[in-house]
């Protein structure tokens, strides 16, 4: 038998090419065939940097019997979560409606037609704790199907029913200053003053909670929402989840303490962060936000940038060693390293004692504290650097995502503009051009694409808008139109394919949404998952794009969007955390500065600087001459020298060729 899987472009489905089960993709011939079968599906959904989806793969999928039960009683389908968000986002809503929770690996039984009747996610190869092994569950769900079908498709379209009821939109609401400040009593209720982060283990890093808490300490001048921003990046930043040799951030922390990560990097992790970050410091003048800034671009640059110039979307929890091998130290392996007066000292800086805080006494290095001695913590550090570089590596996921590539556009233009990084900048534009190249059509994009080649995925709601939103940043930090003329193919799709006759704004194009998707709903979820809900980035995006060009309509419909989620961000404003940054965008502006002259006259550059460094939410910037985009229509320069206009609220103060007076035009 020849796995199909071999052929796909997915690294996560090619990681199953050599099992004996006789996967299909998600697809027609997969339905197709159960049809014929008259068989379940058995659809499996994980991703390539999951620890458990390996550990499953290889108990299971790997196993010839396992593989047999399987192949005999049901169609098997395998999914890339990252690949097809939306044929996860369905299927993990039947399962924590069915089990109470969720997560990945996700398992889930299903009739020809794609109803789910039976949800799970890890489920062992032998029975443990009260859990059913896999093949009795397999066993169990064939004989079912044999013998009382009936009673399976029944409780299909229970499920059906019940994700069409509570998919149902949230009666809209205006997101604000009620609404906002609510919210972040809800939030403080939940947040950890002794470890950083909001509620227990495990704990996420909360980027789209902290950009919220930034920005309104910005508008506000909120203390609480500073103290809990700071508070959670420093925990975080001193913490095992943070690479304290290499920069970046882990998936997660299995801990309260920030202490022992998942060891999975993720790209959407790290650009959000590397934004926050970049925002904290540019807020607060803090040295360690700098400095985990510059260490996690750098870290993405090294690790993550693809030969095309785009951005893969992560590394591995898992490398030959095992898992967190790659990344975790003894005191032995220290004084190896480095000699046995820099290994003891290296041990004490770092946190690795004898007892260990991972496993069979290994330490995840941490950094409660900065060194006294820098220029030997950067010499030792290097050195310690370079000893694990020999180790074997954790795999990489090459696929590059829209979306996340969006996330990581805004990132490295921002921070490249405001940390004086221009090589940062011109990253930015070569992943913004991949994508463009490979990916978008006429304003229709596909989700991913690998080794300069498109998938075939139709991208979703969260693609065009995050990849929207990275346009338009870049477009204000290099002023090409051409990057404007982009944002704006992607923005009419949004509002022409995305957008609802009520408001809504779905999560699949109207006329890209996959059959069985479309029999359970089409999604439309304005919460934040582990990136920022699409709902809000297109909110966000839109808020941008009015400010730019002058459409008011844009920016009505940003704040209809953002009325669909006044309920969720009371109740549970850390899956609203985008929707309330935005909202705080909104409220405060819109924020506009033109700068008008030439774009290479350090006199403009200095006005352009003054700018980019204003915390305020929402601020837009154009520089140069003319147009686009159409906020420089009409300005001229006074007196021949450069010239800026603040407008906020959409009225304007004098203009100015001062930086200084600008600076207090921009305080206000």
């Amino acid at each position: 038998m020849a796995n199909r899987l071999t052929r796909a472009q997915s690294p996560y489905l090619q990681q199953h090419g050599d099992n004996p089960v006789d996967w299909y993709e998600w697809g027609e011939d997969a339905f197709a065939e159960a049809r014929r079968r008259d068989v379940p599906l058995l659809v499996s959904v994980g991703y390539a940097a999951c620890h458990w989806c390996h550990v499953m793969a290889h108990e299971s999928f790997a196993d010839e019997a396992t593989a047999e039960l399987m192949n005999t009683g049901f169609v098997n389908v395998k999914v890339d979560r990252e690949e097809r968000p939306d044929v996860d986002a369905v299927y993990m809503a039947a399962t924590q409606a069915m089990t109470g929770r969720g997560g990945w690996p996700m398992t889930v039984f299903t009739t020809p037609e794609g109803t789910p009747f039976l949800c799970g996610t890890y489920f062992p190869p032998v029975p443990r704790f009260g859990t059913p092994s896999f093949p009795q569950v397999l066993e169990a769900v064939s004989r079912a199907w044999r013998e009382q079908r009936a009673d399976l498709e029944r409780t299909g379209e229970r499920v059906r029913a019940h994700l069409a009821q509570v998919a149902a939109p949230a009666p809209p609401a205006p997101l604000d200053e009620d609404v906002l400040s609510r919210a972040l009593d809800t939030l403080a209720a939940s947040y950890d003053a002794r470890h950083g982060g909001f509620g227990g283990a495990p704990k996420f890093p909360p980027s789209m909670v902290c950009e919220w808490l930034l920005r309104r300490a910005a508008r506000t001048g909120d203390t609480r929402a500073l103290e809990m921003a700071e508070g959670t990046l420093t925990a975080m930043a001193r913490g095992g989840i943070y690479d304290q040799l290499a920069g970046g951030f882990a998936r997660y922390s299995v801990d309260e303490t920030w202490t022992v990560p998942h060891f999975e990097k993720m790209l959407y992790d790290n650009a959000l962060l590397l934004r926050v970050y970049t925002h904290w410091w540019r807020q607060t003048g803090s040295p360690l936000a700098r400095r985990v800034a510059e260490e996690t671009a750098g870290w993405m640059l090294a690790e993550l940038r693809t030969p095309e110039g785009g951005f893969a979307s992560s590394l591995d929890a898992d490398s030959p060693g095992g898992e967190g091998a790659f990344s975790v130290w003894t005191p032995e392996q220290l004084h190896e390293a480095l000699g046995e007066e820099d290994g003891a000292w290296a041990a004490e800086v770092w946190g690795v004692t004898p007892d260990g805080t991972f496993e069979e006494g290994a330490s995840v290095l941490q950094l409660p504290s900065d060194p006294t001695d820098p220029a030997r913590y950067e010499r030792v550090r290097a050195a310690l650097h370079a000893v694990r570089e020999a180790r074997p590596r954790p795999a990489r996921d090459d696929k590059v995502v829209a979306a996340w590539n969006g996330y990581a556009v805004t990132a490295l233009a921002e921070a490249g503009a405001l940390l004086e990084r221009p090589e940062w900048v011109h990253a930015a534009e070569e992943a913004a051009s991949l994508v463009l190249r490979v990916q978008e059509r006429d304003g229709r994009l596909v989700r991913t694409s690998r080794d300069g080649a498109a998938g075939t995925s139709p991208a979703v709601l969260e693609d065009y808008a995050a990849l929207a939103e990275g346009l338009l940043t870049l477009h204000q930090v290099t002023g090409d139109a051409a990057l404007l003329a982009a944002a704006g193919r992607l923005l009419d799709t949004v509002r022409s394919r995305f957008a609802g006759t009520d408001g809504t704004v779905f999560d699949t194009a109207d006329d890209a949404t996959d059959p069985a998707v479309a029999r359970l709903g089409r999604p439309a979820d304005p919460a934040d998952g582990p990136t920022p809900s699409g709902h809000a980035v297109a909110a966000g995006a839109l808020l941008t794009w009015s400010a730019l060009t002058g459409d008011t309509a844009a920016r009505e419909e940003a704040e209809a969007a953002l009325g669909r989620v006044a309920v969720i961000a009371v109740r549970y404003p850390r899956a609203a955390g985008w929707a309330l940054a935005t909202a705080e965008a909104a409220l405060d502006g819109p924020r506009q500065v033109a700068v008008v002259g030439d774009r290479e006259d350090p006199r403009t550059g200095a006005l352009a600087s003054v700018a980019r460094r204003s915390s305020a939410p929402g601020l837009v910037l154009a520089v140069g001459r003319g147009a686009p985009p159409q906020l420089l229509e009409g300005r001229t320069e006074r007196d021949g020298l450069p010239t800026a206009y603040a407008c906020r609220g959409f009225v304007c103060d004098l203009p100015t060729t001062d930086p200084a007076v600008l600076a207090d035009q921009l305080r206000g």
